[in-house]
């Protein structure tokens, strides 16, 4: 697949804020300090009346966020995912999710690609800890188009909602014309003899892997299962019936993420053959991005062996 590099998902989610501000004059926006970083400055720059800063302070942004939704508003927070989803989570336990609020939260910066920061700004069990809370949805776009769908969709949905942004330039993998439904994968390719699932920058890592297997006489179907939660059970159920092998990447621990979620339902509805490409129960270092995903085994080369592994050849 031609490496076609689109904008970071977290521009696209500053841009589709301006389109959500149009629609829904519900809509504010709040961010911990991180505005220019999270994208939201964008917002802030042409609807000030209805931005808030509150400072670094990620818990209190949460709890404010959940007071404006009392009232009737439609907040949505961001931060870095590592600050955001940790510092906040008992906020967003009782505050939002026990509470059953319309709150969005969007974190940034998530994953290892984040690079040079290092592990304290790296969320990679931001997923885990969020499909965890009752209720809320949990969404991982894979680049600029789906960003910006997804986003409005969340809008408009009623009910808490996590999404999670990159910071570097996504490659795109979508066509401008693609149907996103939270809670409904997208088949990019359809194969026989595996199925590849995967979300965030993954997805792109995907394909190419597909396309390598492909020249090697090996069918491939790739979904992006850009939700986390709910999962696209159909779409699963379909595919591990067709190909009898599933392999899962993502950008995220191995413990608790897409993988874990797929593997419980699979083990409950079919069992077949699993594979899983995701951080192995570390903390990366810092580095470039592109340096840290391979090393870490996130791109498309280990996908490629995890694939032939689970297929025994």
């Amino acid at each position: 697949m031609e490496r076609k590099l689109g904008k970071a998902t977290r521009d696209a989610y500053g841009e589709a804020l301006l389109e959500i501000a149009r629609l829904h004059s519900e809509v504010v926006v709040l961010d911990a300090d991180l505005s220019k970083a999270t994208k939201s400055v964008i917002f802030a720059d042409k609807f000030p009346e209805r931005f808030i800063n509150v400072g670094i302070q990620e818990a209190n942004l949460v709890g404010v966020a959940a007071g404006l939704a009392s009232c009737g508003k439609i907040p949505f927070i961001s931060s870095f995912a590592s600050f955001l989803v940790s510092k906040g989570f008992d906020q967003f336990r009782m505050g939002v999710a026990f509470s059953e609020l319309n709150v969005k939260v969007v974190g940034s910066h998530g994953g290892i690609s984040v690079g040079e920061d290092g592990a304290s700004q790296m969320a990679i069990e931001d997923i885990a800890l969020m499909t965890s809370l009752p209720g809320f949805l949990v969404v991982v776009p894979s680049d600029e188009i789906c960003t910006r769908a997804l986003t409005l969709e969340a809008a408009k949905y009623v009910g808490p909602v996590y999404i999670r942004t990159g910071r570097p330039k996504a490659p795109i993998v979508h066509k401008a014309a693609t149907d996103f439904k939270l809670g409904k994968g997208i088949r990019l390719r359809e194969g026989k003899d595996l199925t590849i699932i995967a979300n965030g920058l993954e997805v792109f890592e995907a394909v190419e892997a597909a396309e390598r297997l492909a020249e090697e006489g090996i069918s491939a179907s790739v979904i992006d299962m850009h939700t986390v939660k709910p999962l696209d059970t159909e779409l699963i159920l379909e595919e591990a019936k067709r190909t009898g092998h599933v392999l899962v990447a993502e950008e995220h621990q191995i413990w608790g993420g897409l993988g874990s979620a797929i593997a419980t339902f699979l083990g409950k509805k079919h069992p077949c053959k699993m594979g899983f490409v995701a951080i192995q129960d570390t903390f990366a270092e810092s580095g470039k991005s592109d340096e840290l995903l391979e090393k870490y085994g996130l791109t498309y080369p280990h996908i490629i062996k995890a694939a032939k592994k689970i297929l025994g050849r």
